[in-house]
């Protein structure tokens, strides 16, 4: 049997537009023979999630899950794409959300999880190119992220959800340390929600990405210039600047939303005294924000090609 590398995977799926997994099995069912790799996948049907690929898949929704494991716990989120709303408001989509955020407590890469098994002999990319091919829209599990902490808890919240576990943005928070598992969890809850509205940039100053400070000491430099600005201040000005802008995108550096006296670096620090942990610190967040990144092109979208359609 010919030996199925990558490079003739990537070269098929290039060619057929189906999922990885897809093209590896056809390839393994005709030897490495590239066309009658592609006859297979039409036979199979496949053809048909193929055509759609090519669509923008903007819409969706954000599932979050999490389980403890001992005294500590994990929890991952995912983005799962479709072209319209309508989609994501259908219960098999969400149910196959809340299916995929599973399995990537098990999973921390997005590749990982389209070749998790969902069933015997049936991966999740098997899973997404079947719904591609009855519902008739293109979709695409974008996104996962995952957390975990030996000690402590693992926060979810998701915002505007349209069932438990599932809506437009998804948040995880890690608190690592001790105490009531209860108390802490509120504690990452509300974290979570401060998340979800300020969408910081980094957890700490040292994590900040380097490029977002040089893009906007471009810009506040630029600003300052054309303010008229005298020369030998501006780079003064811009600095105090920039150390305002690390306040305003660092998660530890913000003003807790529900309380703007104190930043989540205090809030944190009080409730660990408070729980009798002065260690408890955060460990780290994602944010999933829906279609976050995606360009989306502005033309006939499926509600209006079944109009069209049911017109002819």
């Amino acid at each position: 049997m010919a030996e199925i590398t990558a490079a003739l995977v990537m070269e098929l799926r290039a060619k057929s537009g189906v999922g990885m997994m897809d093209c590896k099995k056809a390839l393994q069912e005709t030897d490495g023979d590239i066309n009658a790799a592609i006859d297979w996948l039409r036979a199979k049907g496949l053809s048909k999630a193929a055509k759609k690929a090519d669509r923008v898949a903007a819409e969706g929704l954000v599932a979050v899950a999490s389980k403890e494991i001992g005294a500590g716990e994990v929890a991952a989120a995912i983005e799962f794409n479709a072209e319209t709303d309508f989609v994501a408001r259908n219960d098999l989509f969400q149910n196959a959300a809340k299916k995929f955020a599973q399995l990537g407590l098990d999973h921390a890469t997005v590749e990982g999880l389209h070749g998790a098994e969902l069933e015997a002999g049936k991966t999740v990319q098997d899973e997404v190119t079947s719904m591609i091919a009855t519902i008739g829209e293109n979709m695409q599990l974008r996104r996962a992220a995952r957390l975990s902490v030996d000690e402590g808890v693992v926060a979810t919240y998701v915002h505007n959800a349209v069932s438990p576990g599932v809506g437009r943005i998804g948040v995880l928070v890690a608190l690592h340390g001790a105490g009531d598992k209860a108390k802490l969890r509120e504690l990452g809850r509300k974290i979570a929600m401060h998340v979800a509205a300020t969408s910081p940039l980094s957890l700490n100053t040292d994590d900040l990405d380097p490029a977002a400070i040089e893009k906007e000491r471009a810009v506040l430099t630029e600003k300052a210039k054309e303010e008229g600005r005298p020369e030998n201040m501006i780079a003064k000005i811009v600095e105090g600047q920039i150390n305002k802008f690390q306040k305003d995108v660092v998660l530890t550096k913000q003003p807790f939303v529900m309380n703007p006296d104190l930043t989540i670096e205090q809030l944190v620090a009080e409730e660990g005294k408070a729980l009798g942990n002065p260690g408890l610190h955060i460990g780290g967040f994602v944010r999933l924000a829906l279609g976050e990144g995606v360009e989306k092109v502005e033309g006939p979208d499926f509600a209006d090609e079944v109009a069209s359609m049911m017109k002819g």
